[in-house]
């Protein structure tokens, strides 16, 4: 039997032998310089080596740190009360240039209201749906999918049935059949409509990870040296399947502020008082041809904030997956 007391380097005999057999996730390849006194980097090590000398990459990080910052100190950019309607400005294009942060740079929309503000303000509550949701659906399809993939048989089968369940229904029919169902719609309530029919492709690609990584030498190791199923699932299967799902998850945070956006286009998804920016292109839809810049600043906003999602998540694929260089 194999001596399970504190060996010598301070890990266990089951952590010895099996970081002994486990490769390491990725190597440095041919890049000069790459690793510094011949050390192979890790997975995300090489990720990161990668990302660094991608443009696209730190356009999209300084995009999203950008929006992260408009997001969470809106008051900092801005001075101007959002909500803070006067006619006399009605649809006026001309911005005030009294003071740097109080200048109404985009104008007024049609109840007197500055777009600029609402712009800024409206980041808040897109950029709380896009990250609530994709926390939750990476949470909970996550954990399903892990649990699909590695015990296989009939809980694979049960869990496999209910993804296929849920993958029929359409994403926004189905949302907004369940936001219908609520007369006050906050942004935990859009977040919660969003997951509900988001989790499914979380789900299939964490299953299909953990399938590929349950079949990995080091993986049977620690069966065969007693690790337990959390201790080989949490351990030695998460870290090595967890990089698509990461993918799938940075690309999907876009698409669900579009769904959200949507959603409020079409009066079922956040309503007043909140501030949205698929309210203010709801807002502007009438007055488009003879206002086009109602609509211009808001849509703007968005499709740059996708953008950066995207974006983002396309350069950490092609960092994580060394076959797509």
């Amino acid at each position: 039997m194999p001596d399970m007391t504190k060996s010598q380097s301070g890990g266990t005999a089951v952590d010895t032998a099996v970081d002994a057999v486990a490769p390491p996730t990725a190597v440095d390849t041919a890049a000069p310089g790459a690793a510094s006194q011949g050390k192979p980097r890790s997975l995300w090590g090489d990720a990161w080596f990668e990302l660094r000398h991608r443009p696209l990459f730190w356009v999209s990080a300084v995009l999203l740190v950008l929006l992260l910052a408009v997001a969470a100190f809106p008051g900092m950019f801005t001075s101007a009360d959002p909500r803070n309607g006067d006619l006399t400005n009605h649809f006026l294009t001309k911005p005030e240039l009294t003071h740097f942060f109080q200048a109404d740079w985009f104008g007024y929309d049609g109840q007197g209201r500055s777009i600029y503000a609402r712009v800024i303000y409206g980041t808040r509550a897109s950029i709380m749906v896009g990250v609530g949701v994709t926390a939750v659906v990476t949470l909970f399809g996550g954990l399903l999918g892990m649990a699909a993939g590695y015990f296989g048989g009939w809980i694979d089968s049960i869990i496999s049935r209910i993804v296929d369940i849920f993958f029929g229904l359409p994403f926004l029919l189905g949302s907004m059949v369940v936001l219908n169902a609520f007369t006050e719609r906050k942004v935990y309530v859009v977040i919660a409509a969003l997951a509900f029919l988001g989790w499914t492709t979380i789900a299939r690609v964490m299953r299909s990870s953990v399938i590929t990584a349950k079949q990995a030498d080091y993986v049977t190791a620690a069966r065969a040296l007693g690790a337990g199923t959390g201790r080989i699932l949490f351990r030695h299967v998460l870290p090595n399947a967890l990089a698509p799902t990461i993918v799938v998850a940075t690309i999907s945070l876009g698409a669900y502020i579009s769904a959200e956006a949507t959603l409020s286009f079409l009066g079922l998804g956040l309503a007043d008082p909140t501030i949205s920016w698929g309210i203010d292109i709801s807002d502007a839809k009438d007055a488009i041809r003879d206002n086009p810049h109602v609509m211009l600043f808001p849509a703007g906003m968005l499709s740059l904030t996708v953008f950066a999602f995207i974006t983002l998540g396309d350069a950490v694929r092609d960092a994580l997956d060394p076959k797509l260089r």
